[in-house]
């Protein structure tokens, strides 16, 4: 147990005197430059004046001749540089068509954020900070913030998986958790979807990418459901003839998938059926929808095929009480 305290002590001591000769500011820049402050502070309470305006403004010029000028160079280089790797990062994504807009905007973000990153530290170094304490204070700091915005750094994992993988585009029409419409956007935190209702749902990505998601738009074409249902004493060959009816002409359907009407359940009211069409746009599943509801409707109508609503039958056995009465069709006394 001693041996392994004075291991622990020795590694601390070692920690201390690295961490305290990388906080040591550069004698040459803003170190000479708070000297220099002092130094005048000092002739100032003498009643020196002039010296003192003197020593600090040599000191000052020193300082923007050998360091400011130099930082301002480094910043603008760099700035110059981000500018034209962003001009040619911009037209080689433009060239990419397999590249979609949400992986291109996380390129670019990256890129701006190591050149400013790399530009920030050498300007600073140029300033006379030492910047590998800057660094390592950062480096502490940057874990305590990890375990503070633990479900931001989820989310932003989550929106470049999303980015990489891309289960979905912008343009998509998609269903996720009980939301469906068209996504919008993919952020690295978040994916904001425009549901039918005009309305933006914002859902985070750590959400987005452990759901399931039925992308109705990634497939050239969709096959889209219309159910209805006709009464027991109807036919449904009669009602599939006056279904398929509507569809006949209708370029928006696809030539190789033929619009079909089945029989999917014998319900407790109705014979429920269902029409099956295959759109060449799957973008325009939501306003075709609306519409062939509403022309089967008119199908059956006009067909005369009865539409039924849930209803029951009751018979009554052996009702001696209402013998007689109104109830069971008799004349009461």
């Amino acid at each position: 147990m001693q041996n392994i305290s004075d291991t622990l002590a020795t590694a601390n001591d070692s920690a201390l005197q690295t961490l305290d000769s990388t906080v040591a500011i550069d004698s040459s820049g803003i170190g000479a430059l708070n000297e220099s402050v002092g130094e005048a502070g000092a002739l100032l309470t003498e009643g020196r004046l002039d010296d003192a305006v003197g020593t600090f403004g040599g000191a000052l010029l020193d300082f923007t001749i050998s360091h400011i000028v130099p930082a301002l160079v480094v910043a603008v280089a760099f700035y110059l540089v981000y500018r034209v790797l962003n001009g040619l990062l911009g037209r080689m994504l433009g060239r990419a068509k397999k590249v979609d807009a949400g992986v291109q905007q996380l390129v670019r973000r990256a890129l701006r954020i190591v050149i400013f990153s790399f530009a920030t530290i050498t300007v600073l170094g140029q300033l006379g900070i030492n910047v590998t304490a800057l660094v390592a204070g950062l480096g502490v700091a940057g874990i305590a913030i990890g375990f503070a915005a633990k479900d931001t750094l989820e989310n932003f994992i989550a929106g470049v998986t999303i980015l990489l993988d891309r289960p979905f585009r912008i343009g998509d029409n998609i269903e996720i958790q009980d939301t469906f419409g068209t996504v919008v956007e993919i952020a690295l935190r978040s994916t904001r979807i425009r549901t039918q209702n005009n309305e933006i749902a914002i859902l985070p990505n750590s959400i987005v990418i452990t759901e399931r998601i039925i992308n109705h738009t990634r497939m050239k074409t969709l096959r889209l459901r219309i159910p209805f249902g006709i009464a027991y004493k109807e036919s449904p060959a009669q009602a599939r003839a006056a279904v398929l009816a509507v569809v006949q002409g209708d370029e928006r359907l696809h030539p190789d998938h033929e619009p079909e009407v089945v029989v999917m359940e014998l319900d407790d009211s109705s014979v429920n059926m269902e029409l099956r069409i295959f759109l060449k746009n799957p973008k325009s599943e939501m306003p075709i929808r609306a519409e062939y509801q509403e022309r089967v409707f008119d199908a059956l109508k006009a067909a005369g095929i009865e539409i039924p609503f849930p209803h029951l039958q009751l018979f009554i056995d052996e009702a001696k009480a209402f013998k007689g009465s109104q109830l069971l069709g008799g004349n009461s006394a």
